[in-house]
């Protein structure tokens, strides 16, 4: 089990807003009424078992399991059967879904992720979602339908639940944290501005979406998440240097926070999605922009690592480096942290999916790496290091070890090691771990079973 550091680390993506603001200033839901449900505490917690909504749902186009065909010469894991995989992964989607998706106490059409199931963030009370989790859920409702018949009716109650809650600098993205008030309302907190992250994943959702049900329907998908790509463009992206920015709040003319940039929220291939669902050139500006700056860090930074800061910034010189100790977060800001756990997935998914080359020696870099510092023994990968390699924390956490599953896929060299992850994440009890670590672990296991599809 982690300590409760760790945990608080593991939630440091929707805290980002909250540090900002202060800079600046199976299973299923609970169903309230069904003769199933169990009402939810105070906080939100309790369990959560569901009655099939009336609503009647469009059919699966794209139903799970998919088995995408990646890239010539990537690999899956070969210690199970692809049956046995898309086991596996519907194993812990549903425990993820019992955990984690709850539908809305008060409005019977929202549901959200539960973030602090785990009372991990005390301040203020109450707390229940972020838009980091909103966008996990939205794809993950997504990718699984087929699999499950009510994953439309989730998907829609979480749309309408970011809806409810825009943030307040642009209402096609959506306010970083909610929590329940004394009344049992659940609110914005102060501060409800955007997260770049949760905004890119909530829009790539809703392209999926589209591509999983049509936009004929309720809900125009399609035009929904145009509404995203086109904000994120305008509010998260700089106009001038065409790096992802922090969130919404960050200015181009914040000479602290306009020059920052969060390798985490790299999703080369949501990018793509963008250009291609957007027909906005500028997207392709953005996908170089990125790429450009994982390779400036790899080769200037963590030549014998291939590992990415939590944070970068933009230099007057016009280079990008590690962000500062405490830049906006912790003293670790600048390492391999609990933000850029997430990145051996981010950057290796638009390689599986795309065959782009431009991070390839990055990522076999950060595959040899890892596999010599832990003796080829998942087990020991710590929870965090320096981008020269030394270990910050030598503790297990699935939300370091997943993704590198992810990374390992681009190459055959990696096949023992490979098996050798998914066979530690496969066996890890959900129950072990919290909101953060089960749903980078489904994630990336929907993506190494073969089954994340592009839009």
């Amino acid at each position: 089990m982690m300590k409760m550091k760790w945990l608080t680390l593991s939630l440091s993506t929707c805290l980002l807003c909250s540090l900002a603001a202060s800079a600046m200033a199976g299973a299923g839901p609970a169903l309230e009424g069904s003769a199933v449900s169990v009402s939810a505490s105070a906080n939100g917690s309790g369990p959560l078992v569901q009655n099939p909504s009336a609503v009647i749902a469009a059919a699966a186009l794209k139903p799970f399991p998919q088995h995408v065909s990646y890239t010539p010469g990537t690999i899956k894991p070969g210690n199970f059967t692809q049956a046995q995989m898309d086991q596996q992964v519907q194993q812990k989607y549903n425990e993820w879904k019992s955990g984690y998706l709850v539908k809305h106490p008060k409005i019977s059409n929202q549901y959200y992720v539960f973030y602090n199931k785990e009372n991990i963030v005390t301040e203020p009370a109450n707390v229940v979602s972020c838009s980091e989790g909103h966008g996990y859920g939205m794809m993950i409702t997504a990718y699984m339908a087929g699999y499950d018949a009510n994953a439309q009716t989730y998907f829609d109650g979480l749309y309408r639940f970011y809806k409810a809650h825009p943030s307040s600098i642009d209402p096609a993205l959506m306010a970083w944290q909610q929590a329940k008030d004394s009344s049992g309302n659940i609110v914005d907190t102060s501060g409800s501005d955007a997260a770049t992250d949760g905004d890119m994943d909530i829009a790539y959702a809703l392209l999926l979406a589209d591509k999983q049900w049509g936009s004929t329907g309720a809900i125009n998908y399609k035009s929904e998440a145009l509404k995203v790509i086109n904000a994120i463009l305008k509010r998260e992206v700089h106009a001038t240097y065409y790096h992802l920015k922090l969130g919404d709040w960050a200015s181009d003319s914040d000479t602290k926070y306009g020059p920052g940039t969060r390798p985490s929220d790299y999703m080369l291939n949501h990018l793509k999605a963008f250009k291609s669902a957007s027909g906005n050139a500028k997207w392709d500006q953005v996908a170089d922009r990125t790429y450009s700056i994982i390779n400036t860090i790899f080769a200037s930074h963590s030549p014998n690592t291939g590992l990415m800061p939590d944070f970068v910034v933009r230099k007057s010189n016009g280079t990008y480096a590690p962000a500062p100790e405490m830049y906006l977060e912790e003293a670790t800001d600048n390492d391999y942290s609990w933000n850029s756990s997430r990145t051996p997935w981010r950057i290796a998914t638009d390689y599986l999916v795309s065959g782009d080359t431009r991070a390839l020696s990055q990522l076999r870099k950060m595959n040899s790496w890892i596999q010599t510092k832990t003796g080829g023994n998942p087990a020991k990968i710590g929870s965090g290091y320096t981008l020269s390699g030394g270990v910050l924390d030598s503790s297990h956490a699935i939300a370091f070890t997943a993704p590198f599953a992810v990374s390992a896929m681009v190459d055959a060299s990696n096949q023992q090691w490979l098996n050798k992850v998914w066979s530690d994440i496969v066996n890890s009890p959900t129950s072990d771990s919290y909101y953060f670590d089960n749903s980078i672990r489904l994630l990336s296991m929907i993506t190494v079973s073969g089954n994340w599809w592009k839009p």
